[in-house]
């Protein structure tokens, strides 16, 4: 599956902010771009493990075009995609 990803540029004294709109709550950050990326990957996985361990549902992606409009808060930041193994939910013996 893949979650698009909404990224604010860093500089010589700030990170790179990443935020995954379709899952609240759900944000990380790097030094570089491709650290910022790889480090929303990771916190996309720990944040569907820890919702389906609470008993909830994965929510679907939305479309990046959908979500540029939605939010012109973000039109100048950088907007990419993560794919992510949907992890197993605990009833499946994962």
């Amino acid at each position: 599956m893949h979650y698009p990803i909404a990224i604010e540029l860093g500089d010589e004294t700030h990170d790179f902010g990443v935020i995954v709109p379709d899952l609240p709550g759900c944000y990380s950050a790097g030094d570089t771009l491709t650290e910022a990326h790889a480090n929303a990957k990771e916190s996309i996985e720990l944040w569907l493990e820890a919702v389906l361990e609470e008993g909830g549902s994965v929510p679907h992606s939305s479309a990046p075009e959908a979500l540029k409009i939605a939010h012109p808060e973000w039109s100048d930041w950088i907007w990419s995609s993560v794919e992510v193994d949907l992890p197993q939910s605990p009833e499946r013996g994962a």
